[in-house]
C-alpha cells in the first residue's frame, strides 16, 4: 500500500519519522496556543484568552462533579494539558496533508501510561502504600485472595482501555474517510469529516473524564469527594 501524502513527508520518509514529526507539530501548536492566550492577559478576556479560560472553566466544572472542586483544580494542569494535546492531535485528521498522532498506538499508549502511573502515585502518596493497596482487597477480608488479583487486572486493563479506545476511534475514522475519498472524492466524504470532528471532541472529553475518574478512585475514600 502506497504511503498517504503528508506535507511533513516532503522532508523525510518512514513511519517513525512521520509519527514523531506530527507529534512534535502537535506539541508546538499547543505551546503556541498557550503562549498566545497568556501573552497579554486582560481583566475582560478577549479572543484566544477568552476561549482558553472557557476551556479551563469547563474542565474544572467537569472535574468538580467527579472529584470535587478542590481536587479538580489541583489536577487541572494534567487534565487540561492532556485534553489540549489530544484535541490538537485528533483534529489533524480532518486537515488534508496531515496525519493524526493519536491514530498511532504508540502515542495513545504513552498517554495512558502517564495517567496510570500518575493516579497510582497520587493514591500511594496520599494514603500510603499499605492503605492504598488494602482497598484492592475488597470490603470482606475472606474474599481478599480473590479480589486482589481481580483488582490488579482491572487497573492494568485501564491502560488498554484508554489507549485502544482513543487509537481505535481516530484510526477507524481516518480509514473510513480514506475509503470514501477513494470511492467518491467529492460530496460523499463531507459527512465523514463531520463525524471525524465530532469523534475528535468526544474522544478528548472521554480521556479527560476518565483521568478524573481514576484520580478520584485513587485519592478519595469510599467515593468521598472534596468540595472546598
Amino acid at each position: 500500500m502506497n504511503e498517504v501524502f503528508t506535507f511533513l513527508g516532503l522532508f523525510g520518509h518512514g513511519q517513525t519519522y512521520l509519527f514523531v514529526s506530527h507529534v512534535v507539530l502537535a506539541i508546538l501548536i499547543v505551546l503556541f496556543l498557550a503562549k498566545s492566550a497568556t501573552s497579554s492577559l486582560q481583566i475582560i478576556p478577549k479572543g484566544l484568552q477568552n476561549i482558553m479560560e472557557a476551556y479551563l472553566k469547563g474542565i474544572i466544572s467537569m472535574g468538580t462533579d467527579v472529584i470535587g472542586k478542590k481536587l479538580a483544580k489541583k489536577y487541572l494542569p494534567l487534565v487540561a494539558t492532556l485534553g489540549l494535546f489530544i484535541f490538537v492531535s485528533n483534529m489533524m485528521e480532518i486537515i488534508p496533508g496531515f496525519e493524526p498522532p493519536s491514530g498511532n498506538i504508540n502515542m495513545t499508549l504513552a498517554l495512558a501510561l502517564i495517567v496510570f502511573f500518575y493516579y497510582n502515585f497520587e493514591g500511594i502518596r496520599k494514603k500510603g502504600v499499605i492503605h492504598y493497596f488494602a482497598h484492592f482487597m475488597g470490603p470482606v477480608p475472606v474474599l481478599a485472595p480473590l479480589m486482589f488479583p481481580i483488582e490488579i487486572v482491572s487497573h492494568l486493563s485501564r491502560i488498554i482501555s484508554l489507549s485502544f479506545r482513543l487509537f481505535g476511534n481516530i484510526k477507524g475514522d481516518d480509514l473510513f474517510v480514506a475509503v470514501l475519498l477513494m470511492l467518491v472524492p467529492w460530496i460523499a466524504p463531507l459527512p465523514g469529516f463531520a463525524l471525524m470532528s465530532f469523534s475528535a471532541i468526544l474522544q478528548t472529553f472521554i480521556f479527560m473524564i476518565l483521568t478524573y475518574v481514576y484520580l478520584a478512585g485513587a485519592v478519595t475514600i469510599s467515593g468521598e469527594t472534596e468540595t472546598l
